[in-house]
């Protein structure tokens, strides 16, 4: 028996005694929740879905030539995430919505 048989009999044990206590077995996965502030609209930016992609495709080209962590590369992710918003919100819109 190598010791990783004798961590795994071990676990097993553990997770026997775990389970006779009357507690669901979830599969250690929980409940997604909501967390922190709604998304707001960059109603600045424009109104057509073709225009926001390609706002999008130069963001991501910024972002992708600066160095990571710097400040132009901070920048262009939160433009990234404003501008997805905003292409979310042009797409809930269409009708029949799109995404």
């Amino acid at each position: 028996m190598s010791k990783h048989d004798k961590k795994k009999s071990k676990d097993d044990e553990r997770s026997s005694d775990k389970a006779s206590v009357s507690e669901p077995v979830s599969g250690g996965h929980h409940v997604a929740k909501a967390h922190g502030q709604p998304a707001t609209v960059d109603a600045s930016l424009p109104d057509t879905r073709d225009a926001l992609l390609e706002l999008h495709a130069a963001a991501r080209r910024r972002r992708n030539s600066a160095a990571l962590g710097g400040t132009e590369h901070r920048e262009a992710i939160d433009e990234l995430g404003r501008i997805e918003i905003r292409i979310a919100d042009v797409e809930r819109a269409m009708t029949p919505p799109r995404g």
